[in-house]
């Protein structure tokens, strides 16, 4: 309770800062170029969690975040040369305190990229890119492919990417990268908030695409997409050698007032992966899905009120001779299941949740939105998401807990500072009070505030 009314403090000190008029930019700055951005930011986090859920961690945890960033770009008309600077640095850590390189990487350059942009490449009205070297990536529905922005540090990538756009509106993009493994990773180096340039080698690959079409069935977007990974061990990290191949297809309609609209993603998964990452582990054959659903309808009117019904599920590894646990590869979940940072309980990977979602935007300085959702566990004798509680006999409880969730954001002054606030109800279900392996901590409550300003 001390650690959540900090939490609440921290937010009091946020929405009494004093709201302005002009927004301060970088570009402004210099003078508002052209052929030159300029722009940075700056997030200031404190998290706060009591009822740990998760194997291995302290049952009440804290953590300070901040992360800063700066991004340049000079577009010449067709070439673009562009870099962005992260730096991501975590305090108030205890022993067993949820931190690693996930929370700091100081002084990395995520994006360092070379881009050609060429029009008419297909015929008049097309438009096509090509870009080379560090970036980051968000694709389709950032399920499979994205640049994590919850969490204090971002997912970054080095390689080519190619993207193209008809005339009537037909998008493709293909990839072909290494993502990058955030150093160091080591627990004394993160602690100590050691620089090291993150590392992109051979040894972790990713390639593929998508393909859009607009206005398809109920004027909706069709997508389909496939990326393949491969993975092997690397000095003093061994793997499971994941090989991945993994195909999707998405139908989405974008929410409007007065309308409905849905999104259904069905993924399917194949390829192999070693049981362990022991070098001599039985390598076994995957066989893994997820699928998202949504319907919802934004009602007229100035609140911009949104309500929706979802559903998650993703497969789980079960008691066969094959491997069905389902791999999110570089997707976020923050959109769709729950906040990652030290909380991270809920994610792509066995479970099965419906959800009732209400979202609003009533003026352009604040939105809300409210998630309420029970939890399964898609197979018995795997681990429940992410928490790593596990009962291999399949003999506990299959149902999770509901989970409450909520977030509210303010613009203190417009376009420039935005207060945040975040926090998650988890009221454990039998399974993770029971299951062999499950913290005796009783319900989780976490909250975080956050300061962030873009200029």
């Amino acid at each position: 309770m001390r650690r959540l009314a900090r939490a609440a403090a921290f937010w009091g000190i946020l929405s009494a800062t004093p709201a302005y008029a002009d927004a301060p930019t970088l570009q402004s700055a210099i003078g508002n170029p052209d052929d030159f951005k300029l722009s940075g930011s700056t997030r200031l986090r404190y998290e706060a969690l009591d009822g740990q859920p998760r194997v291995g961690f302290r049952d009440e945890d804290e953590q300070l975040d901040l992360r800063s960033t700066l991004f340049a770009e000079y577009d010449t008309g067709v070439i673009r040369i562009g870099g962005e600077m992260y730096d991501s640095r975590a305090w108030l850590e205890k022993p067993g305190s949820a931190i690693s390189a996930n929370e700091v990487n100081t002084f990395e350059l995520v994006q360092v990229y070379l881009a050609a942009d060429v029009d008419n490449v297909l015929g008049d009205g097309s438009k096509g890119s090509l870009q080379a070297g560090r970036f980051t990536l968000n694709l389709g529905s950032r399920r499979l492919v994205a640049a994590d922005d919850y969490r204090n540090t971002t997912n970054g990538y080095t390689g080519l990417r190619a993207d193209l756009r008809t005339k009537s509106g037909v998008t493709a993009t293909a990839i072909y990268v290494l993502p990058q493994i955030r150093l160091p990773d080591d627990l004394p180096s993160v602690l100590d908030a050691k620089t090291e340039w993150d590392r992109e080698s051979f040894d972790l690959q990713l390639w593929g695409g998508l393909i859009a079409w607009p206005k398809t069935i109920a004027g909706a977007t069709a997508e389909i997409g496939y990326f393949g990974l491969h993975e092997r061990d690397w000095l003093d990290h061994p793997t499971r050698n994941r090989d991945l191949d993994t195909f999707s297809a998405r139908l989405i309609r974008d929410p409007k007032a007065g309308q409905f609209d849905f999104e259904v993603e069905g993924i399917y998964q194949t390829g192999d992966i070693r049981a362990s990452t022991a070098p001599n582990a039985a390598v076994l054959d995957v066989s893994a899905w997820f699928i998202h659903a949504d319907a919802g309808y934004t009602f007229s009117g100035p609140a911009k009120f949104r309500l929706s019904v979802e559903y998650d599920r993703a497969s789980g590894d079960g008691d066969g001779p094959g491997y069905n646990r389902f791999d999110t590869l570089f997707g976020m979940r923050r959109a769709d299941l729950a906040p990652a940072g030290i909380y991270n309980a809920i994610g792509r990977a066995n479970i099965s949740t419906p959800g009732l979602r209400a979202e609003l935007a009533p003026d352009p300085r604040w939105d809300a939105f409210a998630v309420y959702r029970p939890m399964w566990l898609a197979s018995r004798t795997d681990s429940f998401s992410t928490t790593g509680v596990r009962d291999i006999t399949g003999q506990s409880s299959n149902f999770a807990g509901h989970q409450l969730e909520g977030r509210v954001r303010y613009w203190l002054m417009p376009s420039f500072l935005r207060a945040e606030v975040n926090a998650v109800w988890l009221a454990k279900g039998e399974f993770l009070k029971t299951a062999p392996n499950a913290p005796q901590t009783g319900d989780t409550h976490y909250i975080a505030t956050a300061l962030m300003a873009t200029f």
